[in-house]
């Protein structure tokens, strides 16, 4: 007995649904960074397992039962979607969308561009000549007999 009912053992299949809403926009931005960071299938895969139980849980308690989505029609002949279609959206763009798609774009995003940025300004002589008129000699370090002048003696 739990809940104090017998038979509400169900109410356990919605716990990784709740605890989704606070950590799984946490894990998802996780996942994405990973997947920026890490080429290959094994980060890819963890993204789509990782959320699929809370997603496809939340997803069955939406749908179903199948007679919320049954058309009516109005006094005039027309038909309307059925009322139950705007929570459905709501559910899609909130939940699935929000919480679980949108941190993942966003982790895999902003590395992406980190890494990228970084990688352009490390680049070495990027947006200079490649040869100097003086040839490579200009580009040497002075030697310690030199000074930082350059020139013999030091000074």
């Amino acid at each position: 007995m739990m809940f104090g009912y017998s038979d509400e053992w169900w109410v356990l299949l919605l716990y990784p649904v709740v605890l989704w809403v606070p950590f799984g926009p946490f894990a998802m931005l996780w996942l994405g960074v990973w997947c920026a960071r890490a080429p290959g299938w094994r980060p890819r895969l963890w993204s789509v397992l990782i959320p699929l139980i809370p997603v496809l849980t939340s997803a069955v308690f939406m749908t179903f039962p199948l007679s919320r989505w049954e058309w009516t029609l109005r006094a005039d002949g027309a038909k309307e979607p059925p009322e139950h279609w705007d929570d459905f959206l709501g559910y899609l763009l909130v939940y699935i969308g929000g919480i679980t798609v949108l941190p993942w774009l966003l982790g895999y995003g902003v590395t992406r561009l980190l890494r990228f940025v970084r990688a352009r300004r490390v680049r070495p002589g990027e947006g200079e000549p490649r040869t100097t008129p003086e040839g490579d000699a200009a580009r040497t370090p002075p030697t310690p007999a030199e000074g930082p002048s350059g020139g013999a003696g030091g000074g």
